[in-house]
């Protein structure tokens, strides 16, 4: 059989990182086309393998091979696999001199705007496994989101380890040397569905670093799936015994060949980045705990979730560390943050969520929020003026919002930015509309929307707006002042649109103190005054104002604080 050749396109990737695309299909045809033209557009050379298809997709494959342009098309008959057909793309790919393929699927599922980071993480580690970590929307189907944790955890049983997130992703950049030197041992390595683990799995094993980039997955309405629920499960399942076996057989050399943990696996990620760690059926299932078993019953359901997510949220779990070291010396405290108080941290975050989900459900009343120190918040409600209020992601202000009359609840207008956490939101709105009512998303106010809140001001409406947030667009407009001892970003936003919106502006804190809520409230101006000349000093003034009560709040209960990000990162570093 002679080896096609498959020409680099002028475009295409320096010499000493040659990679080429492998798109396995079967039957897929209606969007294969969008796939190879995305690739193609990218400069990306592909191989794609027609795993015996029938027609029309066999005709519309074979169509798309044109070894002039970077397209090769290899057919294979009969059928044979998904990992038959992908390890039939690295060995052309390994004839024709590349270093690294990227495999993406036929059908559609996998964000190509992604494959640009992945390669860039591939050229950062050329011996690692580089792949996505699915961040799904709710296309999943339910069995294959239970499939894939029941596969996960077998992963880590198998590996020993927590390194490996997601086993199951077929997209991601395999460095060919380590894959050409794991066939030729003879290892048997399935061929159909049970591939994408069972590969990721053997060359762990022989000391292959696994890198993990956050990806987007979608399962198309009109998707053709090739899964085999009944065999391809059999197969999966025998995948996992025989690799469990073979591991307690083999266990010192897998443990002298484990790879050492890679630095930065993920791009430097600003607080809007962090993808929303929960699908949305699991969030139900928590709902559902709630109604039956209570706060304390749905807490000890959920302590073994928040384990596995501390676990292996390494970027929120540093960042818990490092803030909490912050907090426990600003405290006098004689020791240093450990284990369990990171676990602890994870936990009061999930309580938190579970607080919001029952106030906005009828499960809590009125007075679980106790007014502490609200004479500024009076002294708002009794004016028919407007205002500006300033909150935190500390304690659990959208509490009290949740727990207001009506009334004053229609006077509230909430900026916010929910991408991050779109299935938790959207639970909350599916069992009380009230949730979404007067909340705006936003990612930068612009003209319009300020004179739209102006006019919101001037009827006598509250708008709220977070203060602990840097800008999502960047662009610079933050004021680093002290917080815990050491300068850390401010966004100027809040100062600058009260300026604008000429109103009294207040800041909002609402703790969790015992078994009830504690609400605060406190005046910062009666007006924001940005004089010309000093208008970044007056900026970088009311900036420190909020955080020497956001301080006050946080060694309060530095287990209320919650920002799992790196809050101190230097400027430019945090920007998606």
């Amino acid at each position: 059989m002679t080896t096609p050749s498959i020409p680099l396109a002028p475009d295409s990737l320096p010499a000493a990182f040659r990679a080429c695309a492998i798109v396995p299909s079967h039957n897929h045809w209606r969007v294969v086309g969008d796939v190879v033209a995305g690739l193609r557009a990218q400069g990306i050379p592909v191989i794609l393998v027609d795993d015996g298809s029938m027609d029309p997709a066999r005709s519309t494959l074979a169509a798309l091979h044109d070894p002039a342009d970077g397209v090769t098309v290899r057919r294979l008959e009969p059928n044979q696999g998904k990992g038959a057909a992908v390890m039939e793309g690295v060995r052309l790919a390994l004839a024709a001199g590349f270093t690294h393929a990227v495999q993406v699927d036929a059908d559609g599922q996998h964000d190509q705007t992604a494959v640009p980071r992945l390669l860039a993480l591939a050229r950062r580690h050329p011996h690692a496994l580089v792949t996505g970590k699915p961040v799904y929307d709710d296309s999943i189907p339910t069995g294959r989101a239970i499939g894939r944790w029941v596969t996960h955890v077998w992963v880590w049983v198998e590996t020993l380890s927590f390194r490996i997130r997601d086993s199951m992703c077929g997209f991601r950049v395999y460095p060919l040397a380590p894959v050409a030197a794991l066939t030729a041992t003879g290892a048997r390595i399935g061929r159909r569905m049970d591939f994408d683990t069972e590969i990721m799995v053997r060359l762990f094993w022989r000391g292959t670093p696994v890198a993990e980039l956050p990806v987007r997955v979608t399962y198309p309405p009109d998707n053709t799936s090739n899964f085999d629920v009944l065999w391809d499960n059999v197969r999966i399942s025998w995948m996992h015994t025989r690799l469990v076996f073979t591991m307690l057989a083999r266990l010192p050399s897998i443990l002298a060949n484990r790879p050492p943990p890679l630095p930065s696996l993920d791009e430097p990620s600003h607080w809007a980045a962090l993808g929303e760690r929960g699908m949305a059926w699991g969030l139900r299932i928590c709902a559902a705990a709630y109604r039956l078993f209570g706060r304390r019953g749905c807490m000890a359901v959920l302590a073994p979730v928040v384990l596995y997510f501390h676990l292996t949220g390494t970027e929120q779990r540093l960042a818990s560390h490092v803030f909490l070291t912050r907090a426990f010396a600003a405290k006098g405290m004689a020791r240093a943050p450990g284990w369990w108080d990171g676990y602890r941290h994870f936990l009061s975050f999930a309580g938190r969520a579970l607080d919001s989900f029952a106030a906005w459900t009828g499960g809590m009343k009125t007075g679980e929020v106790e007014p502490a120190e609200v004479d500024a918040l009076r002294e708002a409600e009794a004016s028919p003026r407007g205002a500006l209020f300033i909150v935190a992601h500390l304690g659990n202000v959208d509490l009290s919002r949740a727990l207001l009359d009506e009334e004053t609840r229609r006077r509230l207008l909430v900026l916010v930015h929910t991408r991050h956490a779109e299935n938790y939101n959207r639970l909350l709105r599916d069992f009380n509309p009230e949730a979404g009512v007067n909340t705006l998303q936003v990612t930068e106010v612009g003209p319009d929307t300020a004179i739209a809140l102006k006019e919101r001001v001037e009827r006598g409406d509250w708008v709220v707006i977070a203060g602990d947030r840097t800008p999502v667009g960047g662009g610079g407009r933050v004021s680093r002042v002290s917080f815990l001892g050491e300068p850390a970003p401010f966004s100027q936003g809040p100062y600058i649109l009260a300026s604008l919106l000429e109103c009294p502006v207040y800041l909002l804190f609402c703790r969790r103190e015992g078994g009830r809520h504690r609400l605060y409230a406190e005046r910062l101006a009666d007006r924001i005054d940005l004089p010309r000349g000093r208008r970044t000093e007056a900026l970088d003034g009311y900036a420190a104002a909020f955080a020497r009560s956001l301080e006050r709040h946080a060694l309060a209960d530095p287990f209320q604080w919650y920002n799992f990000f790196d809050f101190w990162a230097p400027e430019g570093a945090g920007e998606p």
